[in-house]
């Protein structure tokens, strides 16, 4: 395809690079999606990439074909954490919008090399999570914006369980850096904050490896030790720009717990936010002089699992010439802060966080990239 007639089409054509097993949901929901075409997927195991190829109905392609084919606008990165710098590289080199699986890289220095070849080059970073554009939290959005808790003043998230080994097959990489409960599952909860407080100025935090060595619960290795070479316990202060202050807790270590997932506190009321990891509700309000809280009806597009929504939101953003929600600079401040958290546990003293990112603009209503299917 010419130059011509790419910079003409109305859509942007995306290539996956990693087919393990998040890349189903991207795979369904990018076949759907309005102004996106799936091409072709991409992974180290082609027999996994012909699988899935044939399951969607686009062609499987070995990595450097689909880095460096001129059909591909904006390449998907859903490999494994640890590769996700050099594939954003390899993308960007190539002349390809990136967007890639949480976190944006591993190292604080690889993001930021991230997003300075990005700006070089001219194209965008994009990266998961993508669920706060979800109905549930695009709804707890518009009400902290309308005042319905008042001036927020601070904020909770917790994240508790024993973690991955009872059930998956291939603990390991969960507890190697890179892993871990706060880069694991914390993306989900930082993100759902930032979109609802802004950024944060300033943290500190405590982190510990609770248990050094676990088993894996599950067949065919059951039984099979592993040693843990990342924090499984993380608690953090988070001082954020605009005022509040927030607590969050992200752990591997409990067996149970009765603690919210996400609530906001205001100067009017308290909100309970819906589980960051999803699109959905419920949400809760409690008001000034209530005793009892409110479910409050989402009132947005996508509250079924819609991850790819941030990638249609990119490409929509590149036609239209203006900043997409999920972007570098918000995937890059997520990444700041997490290692912020350790390392002010490491240092005994607060970190001020560096990074800066735009709260981004709520979506729009309705169904902006078409509707999707249960």
């Amino acid at each position: 395809m010419d130059d011509k007639r790419k910079n003409q089409r109305f859509f942007s054509n995306i290539g996956i690079i990693g087919c393990g097993n998040i890349s189903n949901i991207y795979l369904k929901n990018l076949s759907v999606f309005e102004g996106v075409h799936l091409v072709a997927c991409a992974d180290l195991d082609m027999a996994r990439a012909h699988e899935k190829a044939a399951e969607f109905g686009i062609e499987a392609w070995q990595t450097d074909k689909l880095l460096n084919s001129t059909e591909i606008d904006i390449v998907v990165n859903l490999t494994v954490p640890k590769a996700h710098a050099e594939i954003n590289f390899a993308a960007l080199n190539a002349g390809k919008h990136v967007y890639t699986e949480k976190p944006l890289a591993v190292t604080r220095a690889d993001g930021q090399k991230t997003l300075a070849l990005a700006k070089e080059k001219g194209l965008r970073v994009g990266g998961a999570p993508d669920t706060f554009l979800g109905a549930g939290l695009q709804t707890c959005r518009r009400l902290i914006d309308e005042g319905a808790i008042g001036i927020p003043v601070a904020a909770v998230a917790f994240m508790q369980s024993r973690g991955p080994e009872a059930w998956h097959p291939a603990p390991e990489p969960f507890y190697q850096v890179g892993g871990g409960p706060m880069f694991d599952i914390g993306p989900y909860y930082l993100t759902a904050l930032v979109n609802l407080l802004g950024p944060v100025g300033r943290v500190t935090g405590a982190s510990r490896i609770s248990i050094p060595e676990r088993k894996v619960g599950s067949m065919p290795r059951r039984g099979e030790k592993f040693v843990v070479d990342t924090p499984s316990h993380v608690a953090g202060l988070l001082d954020f720009e605009s005022g509040p202050i927030g607590t969050i807790i992200m752990s591997f270590d409990v067996w149970a717990h009765n603690l919210p997932r996400i609530e906001i506190y205001g100067s009017e009321g308290s909100l309970q936010v819906p589980d960051p990891n999803t699109f959905r509700g419920p949400i809760f309000l409690s008001k000034v002089g209530e005793s009892e809280w409110t479910e409050i009806p989402v009132d947005a597009g996508y509250t079924v699992n819609s991850r790819g929504l941030g990638v249609a939101d990119m490409a929509a953003a590149v036609r239209e010439d203006r900043a997409h929600r999920a972007n570098g600079d918000l995937t890059y401040h997520v990444l700041d802060v997490m290692h912020a958290v350790n390392d002010a546990s490491q240092a005994s003293q607060h970190i001020e966080i560096d990074s800066q990112c735009p709260r981004p603009e709520p979506m729009p209503g309705g169904f902006a990239f078409g509707e999707l299917e249960e």
